[in-house]
């Protein structure tokens, strides 16, 4: 639901910066985030994970950006200086790449809290009275400015955005956030198998989001405490939060849609969710529209031609049904069914292809079969072979199949790495 007085949230908005915490690794993506960090994983046919939280700066009037980067960070910087480069600084809008630069500490990144210490001196450069604090690996997407208009409402030093699960659901999986009438937090517990309930519904729990907005000022001398602190973890949520609840004024922000219900959002840490997430976008009304006109997600992709259709012959047909194609993909007499294409794959005669996520640049050969998968970028499906019939000669081909029956193939497993262009 939209605030009110869109003049005074666009002031607040001009008056934060943003700090995206992208230098995660995914490991529960095994294979998938080998060469690149989960916030640089494509999602959606077209976009990176990395594009979510950083459109929902932009339209929500926060233009000041930086992204701290870590874990095998080329792909995720490369995409951000091709696609998000085109602010104008003279306009005091800006996204900014911000590797750990040793500056308070000898140290790489340590944790979620110390990247931010290790960047304290460009937090007081921005000038900024609030700093919001942004997970870069989920996908959602979120009217920032509403947040901060209830964080200033509340006069909280510290505003921690949170999503309704039912308690089964969030039972060891996620952070939660036990609250009073009033959704002043009380205390936090990092994925309790018995997670608190909300006030007046046993049912339902606040699980953390991952994303802060703080005062500066607040932010900057806790920063500093923790700093000192040798038995601690320099994170948010193990250490930054419970540490301050009792003495500080902290607050839920429950992200609901339009019509108060819970919202999209979408952790799409395991090969599983990732798998569920792109195919939840094929349905005929997917839960997130990629098509809101008013709400664009920003990336960047190279100039292609359309996709592309070809044979009509019975046996020799080119189409897709209930399908997603990216440009410049060419369909040479395959199949498609509940199937997401990212850019410039090839799928030749006789291939087939159903409920699969098909990353950039794939070469699908003739009469090859695949179901229920994840193919990585560049990989080059041999001619005849099957993937996600048989999981018992999948796992023999080197594959990985998870305990939903989603099989991931890259180019590693195929034994192809050598010749490929370089990944980005």
């Amino acid at each position: 639901m939209e605030h009110p007085n869109p003049r005074y949230v666009s002031r607040l908005t001009k008056d934060t910066l943003a700090l995206v915490l992208a230098g995660g690794r995914g490991s529960r993506l095994y294979e998938l985030t080998d060469w690149r960090a989960k916030p640089a994983l494509y999602f959606g046919g077209k976009f990176r994970i990395i594009d979510f939280p950083l459109s929902n700066c932009v339209n929500s009037g926060i233009r000041k950006i930086g992204v701290l980067t870590q874990y095998k960070a080329h792909s995720l910087i490369r995409h951000i200086q091709v696609g998000w480069s085109h602010f104008k600084r003279e306009l005091g809008e800006y996204v900014d790449v911000l590797p750990a630069s040793q500056r308070n500490s000898p140290n790489w990144y340590q944790g979620t809290a110390d990247a931010l210490y290790q960047n304290t001196d460009i937090i007081r450069a921005s000038g900024c009275k609030y700093v919001m604090v942004l997970s870069g690996d989920h996908v959602y997407q979120m009217d920032y400015g509403n947040m901060l208009a209830y964080h200033v409402e509340n006069e909280a030093k510290l505003t921690v955005s949170c999503i309704e699960f039912p308690i089964e659901e969030a039972a060891g999986a996620f952070g939660v956030m036990s609250v009073d009438k009033s959704d002043r937090v009380l205390g936090f517990e990092e994925k309790p198998e018995k997670p608190t309930p909300i006030p007046g519904d046993e049912t339902q729990c606040l699980a953390s989001m991952g994303n802060y907005i703080f005062d500066t000022e607040f932010l900057l001398d806790i920063l500093e405490k923790d700093s000192t602190q040798e038995n601690s973890e320099h994170d948010f949520g193990k250490d930054i939060i419970p540490s301050i609840i009792d003495s500080a004024d902290v607050f839920a922000y429950r992200f609901r849609d339009e019509d108060g219900n819970r919202a999209y959002w979408r952790d799409v840490g395991t090969l599983d969710a990732f798998w569920a997430a792109n195919m939840e976008l094929i349905s005929p009304t997917p839960s997130l529209n990629l098509y809101d006109h008013q709400w664009p997600i920003w990336t960047y992709q190279t100039q292609l031609p359309p996709a592309k259709f070809v044979f009509d012959d019975e046996d020799r047909r080119g189409y897709a049904v209930d399908s997603m194609v990216s440009g410049g993909c060419i369909i040479s007499g395959g199949k498609l069914r509940k199937s997401l294409l990212f850019s410039d794959v090839r799928v030749h005669s006789y291939a087939e292809i159903e409920e699969s996520v098909i990353l950039p640049e794939v070469e699908i050969h003739r009469s090859a079969k695949i179901k229920k998968a994840i193919i990585d970028r560049q990989c080059v499906i041999p001619e005849g072979m099957e993937i996600g019939y048989d999981h018992e000669k999948d796992r023999a081909n080197g594959f990985r199949v998870t305990s939903k029956g989603v099989v991931l193939v890259t180019p590693e497993m195929l034994g192809q790495r050598g010749g490929a262009k370089p990944q980005v």
